[in-house]
C-alpha cells in the first residue's frame, strides 16, 4: 500500500493534476466566501462574464475555440469569466511569453547550397502559392540537392538514427514531445555519452509535460552532468495559466547539418513497438540529406533560443556542408502558437483545395473547424478521391469519440474513412496527385493547428511521394471502412456523448 501510495505521489502528471484541480477548487471556493460577506462581487464577476462574452464574439479567434468557452461562461456566469482569464487564450496571457520567440530571419545566401524556390515554382508552377506562403510566414525556403527518405515505421527510423548518430563529428541536436527511458532511448543515450567523450556537441529539448510521466523531475540536470547542453521546454508548473497549453510537439534530430530526421515518432519503446499498450504502434517519418536539412536546423535553434533566451551568434556552423542528388524539392517548416498564423492547417488546406485527383490524410485525431471541413467536404463534392485514415485502437477514448463524431458529416459529403484495425495509427500525413505531401508532427486536431509548436516537411516531386502513397494504400487495406453499415452498428448513447466531446474537443 505504502509503495503503490509513493508511486502515486511521485508521477508528476497525477500530482500536477491534483494541484490545478485543487486550485481551480480553491478559487469556487473563496469567491463563494467572498461574496457571502460582498453581496456585490457576485454583480461585478456577472458582469465580467458578459464583457467577456462579447469580447470573444468580436475576438478573432477561430469559433470552434470561442463558442465552447462561451457556453462555459453562460453555464457559469459567476466563474466562467475569471477562469478564461486565468486559462484562456487572452492576448495578456499570450503576451507574457510571446515577445521572447524570435522573429528574426535566418540568412541562407551563403553555404554549399541556395534555396531552390525559384527553380520549384519553374518546374512545378502550381505550387507557387504554397512555397511562397511558408517562404513568406516562416523564413524556411524551398531546397533541392537532398536525398529524401521515407521510414514506413518507427523500428525503420530507429535502425538509421542509431546508425548516422555513430557518425557524428561536430554536433546532435534533438528536440523531441516525449523521451522515456527504454530500449530506444537507452540505445540512443549510450552513443550520446561515447558522443559527447569524443567532443561532439549534444543538445536535446524535450517537452516537459509530455515527459510528466516517463522521466523525473531532475532528468536535465542528469544529462547535463553527462556533458550535455538541455533543456526541459516550457517547465510544468501546475498553475491556473494558458501557457501550459503551448507544448513543443516537434519532433526532430539533426546529425551535422547534413543529415536530418522528422515525423511522428518520439523517443519511447512503443514507438517502435518494443511495448505494445494499443497494439501495432503505425508511426512514419523522414530522413533528409544535404542542403534541405537547413531548415530543420534553424527550426531547432528557434526553439532553443526561446526556451533559452540565449541567441547562438553563429549559425553558420551549423549548416549543412554537403549537398545530395535528389529527385524533388524539400521545405521544412515550423508552426507556433505565439502568432496570428495557422501555417499548419493553412498548408493542408492549400493542398486539399489544389487536388485534382486525389487527397490521402493520415492522423491519430480527427477535431476539425468549419474551414477544415468545408475544405474536405468540397474537394470529394468536386470528385476529389479524399480519404481520411484514424486509429482502430485509440489511445484517448474521449478525444477517439470526438473523432469519430465528425465521420457522418464527412461520409455524407463523399470523404471515405477508415480505421486502422492493427492498433494505433500515430502517423501525420497527407499526400495528393503524385506530387506533393507533408510529413510531420502536425494532428488534424486543435491543439497542433493553434496551440502546439509543430513541424513538417512539404515534399514536391520525387521517389518519395510514391512511397508514401504505395504506404497509405497499404495502411487502408489493413483496415476497416466506415461505411453505412458501420454507422448502424453505432450505439445512440455514444453518438449523443460523442456531439458533446465535439463541443468542447478544443479545449481538451
Amino acid at each position: 500500500m505504502k509503495r503503490q501510495l509513493g508511486k502515486l505521489l511521485g508521477d508528476r502528471r497525477i500530482m500536477g493534476g491534483i494541484l490545478l484541480i485543487l486550485q481551480a477548487f480553491l478559487v469556487v471556493w473563496g469567491m463563494s466566501k467572498v461574496i457571502e460577506h460582498v453581496p456585490w462581487v457576485d454583480r461585478f464577476c456577472t458582469m465580467l462574464s458578459v464583457v467577456i462574452i462579447i469580447w470573444l464574439v468580436r475576438k478573432y479567434d477561430n469559433p470552434s475555440y470561442k463558442i465552447p468557452w462561451i457556453i462555459l461562461i453562460l453555464l457559469f456566469p459567476l466563474f466562467g469569466g475569471l477562469f478564461y482569464l486565468l486559462w484562456g487564450n487572452t492576448p495578456f496571457n499570450r503576451a507574457r511569453v510571446e515577445h521572447k520567440f524570435p522573429n528574426t530571419r535566418p540568412d541562407f545566401s551563403v553555404g554549399v547550397s541556395h534555396p531552390a524556390g525559384g527553380r520549384l515554382i519553374a518546374a512545378m508552377p502550381r505550387h507557387t502559392r504554397r512555397t511562397n506562403y511558408i517562404e513568406s510566414l516562416t523564413g524556411m525556403p524551398a531546397w533541392g540537392e537532398t536525398t529524401t527518405r521515407y521510414f514506413p515505421v518507427g523500428e525503420k527510423q530507429f535502425e538509421a538514427m542509431c546508425l548516422e548518430l555513430k557518425k557524428a563529428k561536430r554536433f546532435i541536436f534533438m528536440e523531441y514531445f516525449i523521451i522515456e527511458p527504454g530500449e530506444m532511448w537507452n540505445a540512443i543515450l549510450d552513443i550520446l555519452v561515447q558522443k559527447v567523450e569524443q567532443g561532439v556537441e549534444v543538445r536535446i529539448m524535450y517537452d516537459d509535460a509530455g515527459c510528466l510521466s516517463k522521466l523525473p523531475a531532475g532528468y536535465d540536470r542528469y544529462l547535463r552532468s553527462l556533458g550535455m547542453r538541455v533543456v526541459r521546454f516550457n517547465r510544468f508548473i501546475p498553475t491556473l495559466n494558458t501557457y501550459l497549453n503551448y507544448r513543443d510537439h516537434r519532433k526532430i534530430m539533426v546529425i551535422d547539418g547534413n543529415v536530418g530526421y522528422m515525423g511522428g515518432t518520439n523517443i519511447a519503446d512503443e514507438y517502435i513497438n518494443r511495448s505494445s499498450p494499443f497494439g501495432h504502434w503505425k508511426d512514419t517519418s523522414l530522413e533528409l540529406r544535404g542542403a534541405g536539412v537547413a531548415n530543420m536546423t534553424e527550426l531547432f535553434l528557434e526553439v532553443w533560443e526561446y526556451a533559452t533566451g540565449v541567441v547562438t551568434a553563429d549559425h553558420l556552423q551549423y549548416r549543412p556542408t554537403l549537398s545530395r542528388p535528389g529527385d524533388g524539392y524539400v521545405q521544412s517548416f515550423g508552426d507556433t502558437p505565439l502568432d496570428d498564423f495557422n501555417v499548419g492547417e493553412t498548408v493542408y488546406m492549400q493542398i486539399i483545395n489544389n487536388a485534382r485527383n486525389y487527397v490521402y490524410i493520415t492522423t491519430p485525431y480527427l477535431i476539425l473547424d468549419n474551414e477544415m471541413i468545408q475544405a474536405l467536404t468540397t474537394a470529394a463534392q468536386s470528385g476529389v478521391d479524399v480519404r481520411i485514415i484514424t486509429p482502430g485502437i485509440p489511445d484517448k477514448k474521449l478525444v477517439y469519440l470526438a473523432t469519430r463524431s465528425f465521420y457522418q458529416q464527412l461520409s455524407r459529403s463523399g470523404v471515405r474513412i477508415y480505421e486502422y484495425t492493427p492498433g494505433f495509427l500515430h502517423a501525420k500525413m497527407i499526400v495528393s496527385d503524385d506530387d506533393v505531401g507533408v510529413v510531420g508532427t502536425i494532428n488534424m486536431d486543435f491543439r497542433s493547428f493553434f496551440m502546439h509548436f509543430e513541424c513538417g516537411t512539404v515534399l514536391y516531386g520525387g521517389q518519395v511521394i510514391h512511397d508514401i502513397k504505395n504506404d497509405m494504400l497499404d495502411i487502408m487495406a489493413q483496415s476497416r471502412s466506415v461505411d453505412r453499415e458501420w454507422f448502424r452498428h453505432v450505439p445512440w448513447l455514444s453518438s449523443i456523448l460523442a456531439s458533446i466531446m465535439r463541443l468542447f474537443a478544443p479545449l481538451l
